[in-house]
This record gives C-alpha cells, sequence and structure tokens, in this order.
C-alpha cells in the first residue's frame, strides 16, 4: 500500500513522530478549545482557565511555527526540488497540515498583544475561537488526506475495479 508522506512522518520513528508531530499540537489546540469554551460561556477573562488557555495558545504558536520551519526545511523543499511527491493527496495532506501554521499562529499573536489589541477581551476570544476552528478544519482536512493512497486522486491513477474509465 502506498503512504502519503503525512502518514509516513507520523508512522516513522516511533512513538517520537506520532508524538512530535501530532499529539503536542493536537493536545495543545485541544487545550485551548475546552477552555476556550469555559471563557467564553462565563465571560470571565481571569484566573486559571485563562492562564491554561493563554500558555496553551502561545506554546501552541510557537511550537507549530517551529514545525512549520523545520518540515518545510527538511520535506517540503527536498520533495518539491527532487519530485519526489507521491500524488495529488500527498499533496494536499502535507501542505494541509503545515496550513495549521496560520491559526496557531494568530492565537498565539492575538495573545502576544501583538494582534487584535485594539478589540475588547470578549472579542479577541471570539477571534481565537475561531482561529481554533479554522486549525481544527486544516488538521481533519490533513489527517483525510494523509491517510489516503497518495496516487487516488492523481490522473493516471487506475480506474477502481468494476467501473469504466473515460
Amino acid at each position: 500500500m502506498n503512504m502519503t508522506h503525512y502518514m509516513e512522518l507520523l508512522a516513522a520513528n516511533q512513538p517520537w513522530n506520532l508524538l512530535l508531530f501530532m499529539a503536542v499540537p493536537v493536545i495543545l489546540a485541544e487545550t485551548v478549545a475546552i477552555t476556550e469554551l469555559r471563557l467564553l460561556w462565563t465571560r470571565v477573562y481571569a484566573g486559571p482557565w485563562h492562564a491554561v488557555n493563554r500558555a496553551a495558545s502561545i506554546l501552541g504558536g510557537l511550537y507549530f511555527a517551529g514545525v512549520f520551519v523545520w518540515l518545510t526545511i527538511h520535506a517540503v523543499i527536498p520533495l518539491t526540488s527532487g519530485g519526489g511527491w507521491r500524488g495529488p493527496a500527498d499533496v494536499i495532506a502535507v501542505l494541509s497540515y503545515l496550513a495549521g501554521v496560520i491559526p496557531l499562529g494568530a492565537i498565539a499573536l492575538i495573545d502576544l498583544g501583538v494582534i487584535a489589541k485594539d478589540r475588547d477581551e470578549h472579542s479577541r476570544m471570539g477571534l481565537h475561537a475561531a482561529f481554533v476552528g479554522v486549525f481544527l478544519v486544516v488538521a481533519h482536512v490533513a489527517m483525510i488526506f494523509g491517510m489516503m493512497d497518495p496516487t487516488l486522486l492523481s490522473a493516471a491513477a487506475a480506474p477502481m475495479p468494476g467501473h469504466m474509465g473515460h
């Protein structure tokens, strides 16, 4: 069975790659999401819930920025320059995963006071929540395409058994 580079990365060097590239970012993002629900529901933007939310947001954004840089240098550039992509699903999986840097980075920048500093706390938290949603979407797109046979979407892929090719 063919594997996307995304799944190959997670499967290699067990359990370290799975922890570093999947568990850490997802646990931090889920911590942000859970604490955010509490903060938005209660509208109490101080105390331990806010401290955990802020710490997970900043750590998640900075951590994923490091992952983004490392994977771009060690995977995306070599795969692109060497023609190593295995098909459209492979590209979609990897680039969707890396796109997580945008919402996670934005969340960190909000909490660092770089963006949305003119908004009130509730408005910033709403923007925060929207970026968490964007991260969940791109992470799930990466997982879905990452689990596909990477050649499935390519024009050269063989037709499914029982179906006529056109």
